[in-house]
């Protein structure tokens, strides 16, 4: 019975990811409010289907009271998310909202499936980013003073990395966290939001050469501290974001090319330095010659995702657990095999809907310091999305880099929901501007109205006022000719 239901489950999973992915694009297009906010209603109802689906799988296959609890604990937590926040900000954008709730969900069920414990501590850690992020829209929209201290987030993200790279603990070859007690945190987690805001504030001050010089330098310094902590991946992020903010702010071609040159310049001096990355590169081109060793990863991944096929194996059906640290780095890979390549393929289309949405916030907000934060945040996440998929692929090396929102990692996971609740803060701030030029022109119109209607009042009253003039002159000559004509009634009465 449990083989039929997780057979017919591989279908119906399918089916509504469909659907969903279907709306994310659609609702773009349709005009009708009333249809669009149909569709919203439609994601909301296949996010907590596809939700209760899964964990309804991973129930009877194990019969754990733990398992139950813990998903009625995510549908409160889910639930009061999509309620408050649109009861807060009744403006937000659905689309990035149902999204987020939706990519956290299938990062819930898929770590539930990978590791309970795991899942537990990301559940508890994205329980708190969420509460956090109901106050981030609002502090966009009422807090001016964000874009007039630039160098604040520069240095400030800039401490917090030379930090980690003297007294971190590394991970996979990398210096990556901080540890304070029983606590730990990625700090170029954290930098990322600083990084954004820095390089937007800076650009949006000026473009002017000897600014952008200034601008980056500190960005490459941001860029080398993470090289010589052999966080490649997170260099990499940061180099992309920082060099299409540049160039969108600029529109210069010169320092676009130049940029390119550089990035190619130290990708090329990164492999002969750093034993770590030649280790990568060398299992992402040929994994099989060294299955035993450096390819054993990504040869798991791509055994992973053949076996999955288009429809999967079904859920608790395969074997990520195959895979080294799958519920960070490779937790593509897991969904693939067990979801299937269909289901994959639709979450990627998910997260491209994200990136044209953020993208799409950016282009519409008028000021410079919202517009080039928007793109920044944009640019950042749809990169790291394909640096994370594309690594487990086999696209490009690994650059152990996560999957916002789906992925294991608590500093991961509070970055990113900070980052979508920014993002609904821009959106706010553009509905504001809409607002206010709607404003503008329904002032002016009346402006219009009022002085056409004065025009017309004074041409009414000129007219009158010649009217009245002209019959007061035609009674002054008339009585002026009475008094002239002659008297002859007089005349004949004389003797």
């Amino acid at each position: 019975m449990i083989d039929l239901i997780v057979e017919l489950s591989r279908y119906v999973f399918i089916i509504l990811i469909a659907m969903y992915t279907f709306l994310c694009f659609s609702v773009l297009r349709k005009k009708d409010q009333e249809a669009i906010n149909h569709g919203w209603k439609v994601q909301i109802l296949i996010i907590f289907l596809i939700h209760l689906l899964a964990f309804g799988i991973i129930f009877i296959q194990s019969w754990q009271t733990e398992i139950l609890i813990f998903y009625l604990l995510q549908v409160f937590l889910l639930q009061a998310v999509l309620v408050f926040t649109r009861l807060i900000y009744p403006q937000i954008n659905r689309l990035v909202l149902n999204n987020m709730c939706f990519l956290l969900a299938v990062g819930f069920v898929i770590l539930t499936r990978l590791n309970f414990d795991k899942a537990v501590r990301q559940f508890q850690i994205a329980a708190g980013a969420l509460l956090l992020s109901l106050v981030v829209p609002v502090l966009i929209r009422k807090c001016a003073f964000l874009q007039r201290i630039p160098w604040l987030y520069g240095i400030a993200g800039l401490l917090l990395l030379l930090a980690v790279t003297f007294v971190g603990e590394e991970d996979s070859g990398a210096n990556l966290s901080l540890v304070l007690g029983d606590f730990s945190f990625q700090p170029t987690e954290v930098v990322k939001l600083t990084f954004v805001f820095f390089v937007a504030a800076r650009l949006a001050g000026s473009t002017e050469f000897k600014d952008v010089v200034l601008t980056t330098v500190l960005a490459a310094l941001h860029v080398l501290v993470l090289v010589f902590s052999t966080d490649l991946g997170g260099a990499l992020l940061f180099f992309v974001t920082y060099l299409v903010m540049l160039y969108v702010a600029t529109k210069k071609k010169l320092y676009f090319l130049s940029g390119l040159g550089a990035g190619v310049a130290a990708a090329f001096v990164g492999y002969q330095l750093f034993y770590h990355v030649r280790v990568r590169v060398l299992a992402w081109t040929d994994p099989f010659s060294v299955i035993e060793n450096e390819g054993y990863q990504i040869a798991q991944s791509l055994f992973a995702i053949g076996t999955g096929g288009w429809l999967g194996m079904g859920l608790g059906q395969g074997m990520p657990n195959k895979i080294p640290v799958v519920e960070e780095d490779f937790v593509f890979s897991a969904i693939s095999e067990e979801m299937g390549g269909i289901f994959a393929i639709c979450l990627i289309l998910i997260c491209m809907s994200c990136f044209i949405m953020f993208i799409n916030i950016a282009m519409q907000i008028k000021k410079s310091f919202y517009k080039y934060t928007a793109l920044g945040f944009g640019t950042l996440y749809g990169f790291q999305v394909f640096l994370t998929i594309g690594g487990a692929i086999r696209f490009i090396p690994s650059t152990g880099v996560t999957l916002p929102l789906v992925s294991y990692g608590g500093s991961s996971i509070v970055s990113s929901v900070i980052m979508f609740a920014i993002i609904q803060g821009m959106y706010l701030l553009k509905e504001d501007e809409e607002l206010e030029i709607e404003k503008e022109r329904e002032r002016a119109a009346r402006q219009r109205a009022k002085a056409r209607k004065a025009k017309k009042a004074e041409a009414e009253e000129k007219q009158s006022g010649t009217g009245r003039t002209g019959a007061g002159q035609q009674k002054r000559r008339k009585a002026e000719r009475e008094q002239h004509k002659p008297k002859q009634g007089r005349r004949e009465e004389k003797p």
